[in-house]
């Protein structure tokens, strides 16, 4: 892990992780550095983040990529970088984000987190009512997770048991079972949020869903929400 700031532990109960370490092969780049008005998208997760008061974590597939986003990002927003570990039993030409996923969780179980909202660099358009919606649903259960109507699930932007989760991650990487939602696990007390029942609630558009796989898809971008707030980020 590389510091970038102190660790502030305004509460143990929850961190908050950005995975950035995706090979972006359809996008062509790296898409958390990707610019749009003059702003790396991962900055505006990051303005949305230090709204809600956690410890925010980037997880990065190396060193280099550290220091990429170090020179392009606002650093004094989170606290620290945590860099995927491979080790001898997990092939070094491998990229999931089940990497990056348990790298984190063994980072923040020695820090004692209790659990962890896990985010990807590609969502830029977060709504902070919507993940502190997800927190306070958290609350009595160990795991929840988005859900749309046809049972498609959104497993990178949930909440995991820190613990439960690493022991999990561990075990579908020796078993080389790399699809997210097998994270979860029968013995988990899970709530599943409805996307267009409760969600929509508070997120009319679904912003917080909208994200960029391909170039192609920053014109959806453009036309769901940056053209109506172009010239407020201009001002920023």
């Amino acid at each position: 892990m590389k510091k970038v700031s102190k660790i502030r532990y305004i509460t143990k109960s929850i961190a908050i992780t950005i995975l950035i370490g995706g090979k972006s092969t359809r996008f062509g780049s790296d898409k958390g550095l990707f610019e749009l008005f003059e702003k790396p998208l991962i900055s505006y997760q990051l303005e949305t983040l230090s709204q809600l008061n956690y410890d925010i974590f980037i997880i990065a597939h190396s060193m280099k990529q550290v220091q990429e986003y170090m020179e392009k990002i606002d650093i004094t927003k989170i606290n620290a970088f945590i860099i995927d570990e491979i080790d001898t039993k997990i092939r070094k030409t491998l990229h999931t984000p089940m990497i990056g996923l348990y790298s984190a969780f063994k980072e923040l179980k020695k820090l004692r987190y209790e659990k962890v909202l896990v985010l990807s660099c590609d969502t830029p358009l977060l709504k902070k009512e919507v993940l502190n919606y997800l927190i306070e649903e958290c609350k009595n259960f160990d795991c929840c997770i988005p859900q749309w109507t046809n049972g498609f699930l959104e497993p990178l932007i949930a909440i995991y048991p820190v613990k439960k989760a690493l022991r999990t991650s561990k075990s579908n990487l020796k078993k080389k079972s790399y699809k997210l939602t097998n994270l979860l696990s029968t013995q988990w007390k899970t709530k599943f949020i409805s996307i267009e029942k409760e969600i929509k609630t508070i997120d009319e558009n679904l912003l917080t869903f909208i994200n960029i796989n391909e170039p192609s898809d920053l014109e959806n971008l453009k036309e769901r929400y940056f053209n109506k707030k172009k010239e407020n980020f201009k001002k920023n």
